[in-house]
C-alpha cells in the first residue's frame, strides 16, 4: 500500500516537526488574511474624505456586505481548482509555495492607495488562498499514519497556529489602520505573509515525503492513482459531501463576524473605555474586536481538544459528525447575545441615541469560538480520514468551497438586516442553526455507517476500512 508520509518523521512534543513548520506558515498567512479582513468592510463603508488616510469608498452597508460575501466566497471557491491542480499536476508542496508567492504579491499591492491596486490585490489574494489553503491542510493530515489518534490533536495544534495569526493580525493591523490609515494596515498584513513564506522555504526539510506529487512517471503510487473508487470510497465521498452542508450552514452564520457584526460593532456598539490604551486611546477600534474569537481559540483550543480526546477514550460518542453538530448548536447560542445587544440600541429616526454594551459581543464571540472548536478543526481532520488518495486535495478544496458558499450566505443574510432589522436576523440565525444541529444528531447513525470505520483508532479491527485514508502507511 502507498507510503504517503515519511517513515522516519522527526518528532517534537509528540508530533512530527513538520507540523510546527506548517503551524507557523499558516499562522503568518492568517495574520495577513485576518488582519486584512478585519478592516475590509470598515474601509469600504468609511466615508470618502479626500487627502485623509482614513478615507474609504463610502459604500452603503448593503453594498459592503454584498461585496464582502462575494469576495470571501471566491477566496474559498478557488480552493477547488487549487486542490485539483495539486492532485493532477504539481503536488501539495509546490502548490503551497505558489500560493504563498501570490499572497505576498496580493497583500503588497493592497498597500498602494489606488482603486486599481485594491481590486488587483484582492484578485491575487483569491488565487493565492486557492492554492495554499486546501493543500497546507492536506499536508497536516499527511504527517500522520492511518489510525493515528494524534491526528485530531495535531489539527487542534495547527488550528491554534491559525488563530494566533488571526488574533495578532486583527489586533495589530486593526490598531495601525485606525491610527495611521487603511493602507498602512494592508501593508502590515503583507509583511506578515512574507514572513510566512520564508518559514515555509526554510522548513521544507522537515516535510520530506509529505505533499509530493503522486502522478509522475517514476512514482510508486502511479498505479494507485489510476484505480477506480471502491464501494467503500464511494460511500465515504457521499458522507463527505453531506458534511459540507453542515459547513455551509456553520460558516453562513459564523461569518457574520466579518460582515454584519463588524459593521454593528462600528456603528452601534459603545466602544469607549474608562481608561486609555497605548496606540488606540480610550476608544477600541471596531476591527480589534475581530481578535476576540482568535483569543478564545488560543486559550480554549487545547482544553476543548483534550475534552473530546478523553470523551472518546471513555467510549462515548465522539465522531466528527457528532462534534460538528454540537458545534453548530453551541455557535447558534452566541447569536442570542447579539439579539440581546440589539435590544439595547435606542434610535431617534436615523440617529443612534444609545448604543449596546461591549459585553454582549464578547459573550457572542465566546460561544461562536466554542462552536468553532467543536466543528472546524474536526472537519479538517475528517476529510483527511475519508478522502480517497487521488482526490485528497480536491476534497479539501471542496471543503473550503463549502466554506466560501457559507461566506456568501453570510453576506446575503447580513443584507437582510437593512430591512428586517438586526434583532430579527440574529434571532433567526440562532433558532435555525439550533434546529439544524438537532436534525444532524437525529440522523447521525446512518451517516456514520457510510464512513465504514474510517475514524477507528489504530489497532481497532476493521479490515474493510483499511487502505483508504489520506495518510495510509501500510
Amino acid at each position: 500500500m502507498a507510503n504517503l508520509t515519511s517513515s522516519k518523521q522527526e518528532e517534537l512534543f509528540g508530533h512530527p516537526k513538520g507540523l510546527y513548520v506548517l503551524f507557523f506558515v499558516e499562522m503568518w498567512e492568517r495574520f495577513s488574511y485576518y488582519g486584512m479582513r478585519a478592516i475590509l468592510t470598515l474601509f469600504l463603508a468609511a466615508p470618502v474624505i479626500l487627502g485623509n488616510p482614513q478615507s474609504g469608498y463610502g459604500w452603503t452597508n448593503a453594498e459592503t456586505l454584498s461585496f464582502y460575501g462575494t469576495y470571501t466566497m471566491f477566496v474559498y471557491l478557488t480552493s477547488i481548482p487549487g486542490g485539483w491542480i495539486a492532485d493532477k499536476f504539481i503536488g501539495q508542496k509546490k502548490a503551497v509555495m505558489l500560493g504563498g508567492l501570490l499572497l505576498c504579491l496580493g497583500h503588497g499591492v493592497l498597500a498602494i492607495d489606488a482603486q486599481w491596486a485594491f481590486f488587483s490585490g484582492l484578485i491575487l489574494i483569491v488565487l493565492g488562498v486557492g492554492f495554499l489553503k486546501p493543500n497546507i491542510s492536506t499536508m497536516v493530515g499527511g504527517l500522520y499514519k492511518q489510525g493515528d489518534d494524534r491526528r485530531d490533536k495535531g489539527f487542534y495544534i495547527f488550528y491554534i497556529g491559525i488563530n494566533l495569526g488571526a488574533f495578532f493580525g486583527a489586533m495589530i493591523v486593526g490598531a495601525v489602520a485606525a491610527k495611521y490609515g487603511w493602507h498602512y494596515g494592508f501593508g502590515l498584513a503583507g509583511i506578515g505573509m512574507a514572513l510566512g513564506q520564508l518559514v515555509y522555504m526554510f522548513g521544507l526539510k522537515y516535510l520530506d515525503g509529505v505533499g509530493e506529487f503522486l502522478g509522475k512517471q517514476d512514482s510508486p503510487d502511479k498505479e494507485l492513482m489510476k484505480k477506480p473508487l471502491t464501494p467503500i470510497e464511494k460511500d465515504r465521498m457521499i458522507v463527505l459531501f453531506l458534511s459540507f452542508l453542515i459547513i455551509v450552514v456553520f460558516w453562513g452564520a459564523f461569518e457574520q463576524a466579518g460582515g454584519l457584526m463588524s459593521l454593528y460593532t462600528e456603528q452601534k456598539t459603545n466602544r469607549i473605555l474608562s481608561f486609555s490604551l497605548p496606540l488606540i486611546g480610550n476608544e477600541v477600534p471596531a476591527a480589534v474586536f475581530q481578535a476576540i474569537n482568535a483569543f478564545f481559540i488560543i486559550t480554549l483550543g487545547t482544553i476543548v481538544g483534550n475534552f473530546w480526546y478523553k470523551w472518546g477514550r471513555k467510549g462515548k460518542e465522539s465522531s466528527s459528525l457528532f462534534k460538528m453538530a454540537i458545534g453548530v448548536i453551541v455557535m447558534a447560542f452566541g447569536f442570542f447575545f447579539m439579539s440581546k445587544a440589539s435590544t439595547e440600541v435606542v434610535m431617534n429616526g436615523d440617529q443612534i441615541v444609545e448604543k449596546s454594551a461591549m459585553i454582549w459581543l464578547v459573550l457572542a464571540y465566546l460561544f461562536h469560538t466554542l462552536g468553532e472548536l467543536c466543528a472546524s478543526p474536526v472537519a479538517l481532520s475528517f476529510i483527511t480520514k475519508l478522502a480517497p488518495v487521488k482526490y485528497a486535495s480536491f476534497m479539501m478544496g471542496a471543503y473550503f468551497a463549502a466554506t466560501g458558499l457559507g461566506n456568501k450566505l453570510a453576506g446575503l443574510v447580513g443584507e437582510l438586516s437593512e430591512g428586517a432589522g438586526e434583532f430579527q436576523v440574529f434571532t433567526g440565525i440562532a433558532v435555525f442553526c439550533t434546529l439544524f444541529g438537532i436534525l444532524i444528531l437525529a440522523i447521525l447513525k446512518p451517516l456514520k455507517r457510510l464512513t465504514h470505520g474510517a475514524e477507528d483508532f489504530q489497532g481497532t479491527k476493521n479490515e474493510e476500512a483499511e487502505g483508504f485514508e489520506l495518510a495510509d502507511n501500510n
